[in-house]
């Protein structure tokens, strides 16, 4: 009797499909798109930017664009001027003019007016009526009396100021964008500055240690004690006032604190494991910081520096209120609220509008700064 051999059975099918990696980058941007104030701190902060720098290319007004009719005007979504203060406009022109009103009739968007005087019109009485903020593209169109009667027409120029004006006649809202953009120029360019120093200096000298670190504290002991507004000045009396020195001073100011801050968490990081490793490959002191500390303190680091941006812009205001930062027509968010502060009683919404923007920008930095750092904490890696 012979056996019969039976075909063997398949073996199952164990392979599943390639399970894909994620790199720590990819996962720290999930934990971050899941904070929901991260997120919405990062879209004000875009919105602030647009209005910022895109806002002024849908304004047609610069901003030191001078309406010597319309100083210090509250805000509002109507258009100026009132119809009912055209007449003491135009009552104005003719006095300045040494003619009599006659006739002043507006109709939409079109004025008419009638001068008269006893002696002959000079035919320029038009430039008056031109210089008016309210009036514009004066033109005569007829001529009575040898001159003496002119009967002029021309357009009612509408104005629009949603965030009122300032003291010296000039849109607001203009102002408070190129205050936007200075001020938020200066806050990133002034903590990059800060950041490439501090982070760098202090992650050598915690690495390093001994005399080294010991040598480069004693340096920022030295100059934590050098005045700020005395370097301030020396810098710019030997290199004159521009808008780099600022960020570049302030910069060189604030990376003091970044290098201590990355010092102390440079101390921590040297003695773990993965450092050791490190050094047991064989890798020298430069590659160590590069790969392992300054990449382990950016949670810290980026934490620190949404501290940093709205203390640069204060720093800035201060420094234009000294007469050493931004000077006029130019203006920051800081300078805005030192004048709104001076004026709060009688016209507050200087004050207002440009602490709102700020206050904003600082909960909105403040929000991602936390978000980031919870996303790239390694300890929830």
């Amino acid at each position: 009797m012979t056996d019969i051999a039976t075909p063997a059975a398949p073996l199952p099918d164990n392979s599943s499909p390639e399970m894909q990696g994620r790199s720590l980058f990819q996962l720290a941007l999930i934990r971050f798109r899941r904070n929901r104030a991260a997120m919405a701190g990062c879209v004000m902060l875009v919105l602030i930017a647009l209005f910022s720098f895109l806002g002024p290319h849908f304004v047609s007004h610069s901003y030191d664009e001078v309406f010597p009719s319309y100083v210090t005007i509250p805000p509002s979504l109507e258009p100026r001027p009132d119809a009912s203060s055209l007449q003491g406009v135009m009552e104005s022109i003719a006095s300045r003019a040494r003619v009599d009103l006659k006739e002043f009739a507006v109709e939409g968007e079109t004025f008419t007016v009638t001068f008269t005087s006893d002696k002959p019109i000079d035919p320029r009485t038009t430039r008056y009526v031109d210089r008016a903020n309210e009036f514009g593209d004066a033109t005569i169109v007829a001529t009575e009396d040898d001159g003496r009667t002119v009967k002029m027409s021309g357009a009612v120029d509408r104005e629009y100021f949603p965030f009122g004006t300032d003291g010296n006649g000039r849109d607001l809202l203009v102002r408070v964008m190129l205050g936007g953009q200075i001020s938020i120029a200066v806050g990133v360019l002034a903590s990059l500055v800060s950041l490439g120093i501090g982070v760098l200096y202090g992650a050598t000298s915690g690495y390093i240690g001994g005399r080294v670190d010991n040598v480069m504290m004693r340096l920022i002991e030295i100059l934590y004690s050098l005045p700020f507004v005395f370097l301030v000045v020396v810098l710019v009396v030997f290199f004159g006032r521009s808008f780099i020195l600022i960020f570049l001073v302030i910069g060189a100011v604030e990376w003091l604190d970044m290098a201590r801050i990355v010092r102390g968490q440079t101390l921590a990081l040297k003695r773990r494991e993965f450092v050791s490793a490190a050094q047991a490959l064989g890798l020298t002191d430069w590659q160590i910081i590069r790969r392992h500390i300054i990449p382990n303190t950016i949670g810290p680091v980026i934490v620190f520096v949404t501290v940093v941006v709205p203390k640069v812009i204060l720093l800035e205001s201060f420094l234009s209120f000294l007469g050493l930062g931004v000077q006029a027509p130019l203006t920051s968010w800081g300078a805005l609220i030192a004048e709104g502060a001076n004026n709060i009683q009688s016209a507050p919404w200087l004050l207002i509008f440009p602490a709102i923007f700020f206050v904003l920008t600082l909960f909105s930095l403040n929000f991602a700064g936390d978000g980031l750092r919870d996303a790239l904490d390694p300890k929830d890696r």
